[in-house]
């Protein structure tokens, strides 16, 4: 009989790229103990991809724009159930605040010197320090030890079942598999090419069918990059799509293209190569998976300065990555 706990509290409420990197943990538990219950924390933006995770028994939803009434309203739903052991996968403040209100037994953190804002205070047991020369999927699985899990090497996301025939999208009759998509920004706007940036690489880019990616923010900057001269055909999605087409999107592309992003993580979560434009975050920690020798960055004192907004240098770090030196490595994409 298995030792792996029955009752599992993961707590990792965003962002969109972290929670994906997360998600990996679950079919490694279920692996060991498919009788495991998994109950996942999340706030309501990244809450759609946890649910696309078949295995995933229970999603709670932190609902943060209602204040202290979410609190307390997660405080009961917490109180409630009967965990076994809380992951702590998210190391802030207001992650250890809600494993400590779980009441289990064992609350599970990050060690002392990778957590912030006293996060290990709130935790009974932390695993060891890693810093930042480990990626940070590989340290979300540093948790599993802990609780008699270990992995095989055969890692899944859960997400590799959303494919184009599973979504209805008014573009997808325009597709098939096999495409070039290009991801248009990211939640740090520090982290973003700049948009000459993409209309230079269309402009170099041969007869390749062409998708643009993004949320409502990026719909004016597509619709300008859909007069780009190009030899490309163009499919505009910008601000068109669910996080279920979002994966559908990535998973059908050849190769996707842009800044250290979710759907940049999506793409290492579903096997497709992903050429990450990288600046004020380090590579190491945050190349999607299998795509790290794809990863590009310019070489800049400042870089990687982990700011959320670039500090007066006009993003240096991410104006100096070429659209020749990304069609470079896009070429290098079977």
């Amino acid at each position: 009989m298995s030792d792996v706990p029955q009752r599992i509290l993961v707590i990792l409420m965003g962002a969109l790229g972290d929670v994906v990197r997360g998600l990996y943990i679950v079919d490694m538990i279920k692996k060991v103990s498919p009788t495991a219950h998994i109950t996942w924390l999340v706030e309501p933006a990244c809450a759609g991809i946890v649910r696309l995770h078949a295995k995933v028994d229970e999603v709670l939803v932190f609902e943060r724009p209602r204040g202290i009434r979410g609190v307390l309203s997660l405080r009961k739903e917490l109180r409630a159930r009967a965990f076994d052991v809380t992951l702590d996968l998210q190391r802030h403040f207001k992650s250890g605040l809600f494993s400590w209100l779980s009441r289990s037994p064992r609350r599970i953190g990050f060690h002392r010197r990778d957590a912030k804002e006293m996060n290990w205070l709130f935790n009974t047991e932390h695993v060891d320090p890693q810093g930042e020369v480990i990626a940070k999927v590989d340290h979300y699985q540093t948790f599993l030890g802990r609780i008699g899990v270990s992995s095989d090497g055969n890692l899944s996301s859960g997400l590799s079942h959303i494919t184009l025939d599973t979504v209805s999208a008014p573009w997808a009759n325009q597709l098939s598999k096999g495409y070039v998509a290009l991801i248009l920004g990211s939640s740090w706007d520090s982290k973003d090419w700049p948009e000459e940036g993409y209309a230079g690489l269309l402009g170099l880019i041969g007869e390749e069918t062409v998708v643009l990616l993004g949320d409502k923010t990026k719909v004016d900057m597509a619709a300008r990059l859909e007069k780009v001269p190009t030899k490309a055909k163009i499919v505009n999605t910008a601000g068109k799509t669910t996080l279920a087409e979002l994966v559908a999107l990535v998973r059908g592309a050849r190769a996707c293209i842009g800044p250290d992003s979710g759907p940049g993580h999506i793409a290492g979560a579903v096997g497709v190569p992903h050429i990450t434009l990288f600046g004020p975050t380090p590579m190491l920690r945050n190349a999607p998976r299998g795509s790290e020798h794809l990863a590009i960055s310019a070489t800049v004192a400042c870089s990687p300065c982990k700011r959320r907004v670039c500090p007066g240098l006009g993003k240096v770090c991410m104006r100096l990555i070429t659209p020749e030196a990304v069609l470079e490595r896009l070429n290098t994409v079977p």
